[in-house]
């Protein structure tokens, strides 16, 4: 906002004029969002990309469980576990 006698705008005309241009940035960030639902749904694959989606966010929310859940097992127990198991497989068979 200019005035038209030279002075600055005051302190309730700046936050007016903030307030103005985040509903204009928001306003025009919807109108975006719009659009691109608009030609997500004219999409043929939409059932794929759903169910893609679905996947990815499952795959997200088990790497958010696994982090905060409780620690993991040793790698050396794993590993000594994943060959005894290979070697009791394996002596009936010998």
């Amino acid at each position: 906002m200019t005035h038209h006698d030279g002075r600055k705008p005051g302190l309730t005309e700046d936050a007016v004029a903030l307030m103005a241009g985040l509903a204009d940035l928001a306003a025009s960030g919807l109108c975006s969002a719009m659009g691109g639902v608009s030609s997500l749904l004219r999409r043929a694959d939409l059932g794929d990309l759903l169910a893609d989606g679905q996947e990815d966010t499952k795959a997200r929310g088990r790497l958010l469980l696994d982090r905060h859940a409780a620690t993991a097992p040793a790698h050396m127990e794993v590993l000594a576990r994943t060959v005894t198991a290979r070697t009791q497989a394996g002596s009936p068979g010998e």
